[in-house]
This record gives C-alpha cells, sequence and structure tokens, in this order.
C-alpha cells in the first residue's frame, strides 16, 4: 500500500495485487501474485479528451510561472521602508467586502 510520502513526492506507486487465491484452492490463506502464477498482459490504457490534455498544459504553464510580480513586492517593500506607502482606506474596505461576497458566493 503507498503510503503518503510517496504519494506527495510524485514516486510511483507499485501497482501489484495480492488478494488472488490459487486455482481450485477454497482457503484464503495461500495468497499469489500474478508474476507468480504466470505472466500476464496488462491492456489497461487511458486516453484524455482534447479539454483534459489542454487543462494540462495550462496547469503546467502556471506552475512554471512565478506566482506573483516580484518587481512589485520589491517596490512595495521598499516604499514601506521609505515610509512614502500609502493606504487607502477606503479602497481597502472595498477590496474586503468584494472579496469576502465571493466567499460567500463559493
Amino acid at each position: 500500500m503507498a503510503n503518503i510520502d510517496q504519494l506527495r513526492g510524485g514516486q510511483p506507486i507499485p501497482a501489484t495485487r495480492s488478494n488472488q487465491t490459487k486455482a481450485g484452492s477454497t482457503s484464503s490463506d495461500a495468497p499469489t501474485t500474478a508474476a507468480a502464477s504466470s505472466p500476464r498482459v496488462n491492456n489497461d490504457a487511458v486516453s484524455l479528451s482534447a479539454q483534459g490534455k489542454a487543462v494540462g498544459q495550462i496547469h503546467q504553464q502556471l506552475a512554471a510561472e512565478p506566482s506573483f510580480d516580484s518587481a512589485k513586492v520589491a517596490e512595495i517593500k521598499q516604499a514601506i521602508a521609505d515610509g512614502s506607502y500609502k493606504v487607502d482606506a477606503d479602497k481597502l474596505a472595498s477590496n474586503m467586502t468584494k472579496f469576502e461576497d465571493e466567499l460567500r458566493g463559493i
């Protein structure tokens, strides 16, 4: 069974089945794997729709880009350090209210 570290680390998870019993056996205390009994050909297949592929491409593009504008962050940090950063209280309150309204709609 896969543990949480394998899932988070992106490591492949082994796909073995150990709940099969030998042919003619009635007890469940003799499990075998597919490799021990006879070679099997795995015919499983997965196909993605064009929409699914597009979502995957968008995900890869977003993962490659930074999630924020580092130049703007540096500019704001400098303005705070200089004491020249001014907060528009009305705009801040409006944005907070709008954000809360959006959260209620989720």
